[in-house]
């Protein structure tokens, strides 16, 4: 018995939800757990900037060929683009769950500016991804104009998101 495309989007967005909600789970867990490890995983920080850099860049280029009606293209990056986001979440929850938390030490307008920077991204990081993940669904279940609707907000917050990630590694790094 196969799947009607109504009921393929609901059971995929029943998904979509469950998996945003182990994420905030995780996510909201990691400051309270470390695990002990002789693996050293502090390259993951720079592992983490370089694929949210790289997802930025897909973003970007996913737009300019739906632009150029590349739809095909454009769909292969747009689906590399949410690999390598899961990717980023898996090294990202490693990272976090095995190595001490990193602080700034910028003063002044600096420390305030990587505040504000810091509070939008994780704020905005966390409500995106439900979205992100209905607007694939939309896009792989046909629904071409619900997700050209969706997708014109989305965007411009997961590119934030993929952006403002590298900013606040460097910020730490400075």
């Amino acid at each position: 018995m196969s799947l009607t495309p109504k009921q393929r989007e609901k059971m995929l967005n029943r998904l979509a939800v469950g998996v945003s909600i182990i994420v905030f789970l995780v996510v909201g867990m990691m400051r309270r757990i470390k695990i002990a490890t002789d693996i050293d995983f502090s390259f993951l920080a720079g592992v983490n900037a370089a694929i949210n850099s790289i997802t930025a860049a897909l973003l970007v280029l996913g737009l300019w060929q739906i632009k150029q009606k590349n739809i095909r293209t454009h769909r292969q990056i747009m689906t590399a683009a949410i690999v390598l986001s899961s990717l980023f979440l898996v090294s990202y929850v490693t990272y976090h769950l095995t190595t001490p938390e990193t602080k700034f030490g910028g003063e002044g307008i600096v420390r305030t500016l990587y505040l504000i920077l810091l509070a939008t991204h994780i704020i905005l990081a966390g409500a995106i991804l439900p979205f992100i993940l209905f607007t694939y669904i939309r896009a792989i279940t046909g629904q071409d104009e619900r997700h050209r609707k969706l997708a014109r907000w989305v965007f411009p917050f997961w590119l934030y998101v993929a952006v403002s990630g590298p900013v606040i590694y460097f910020m730490l790094r400075a």
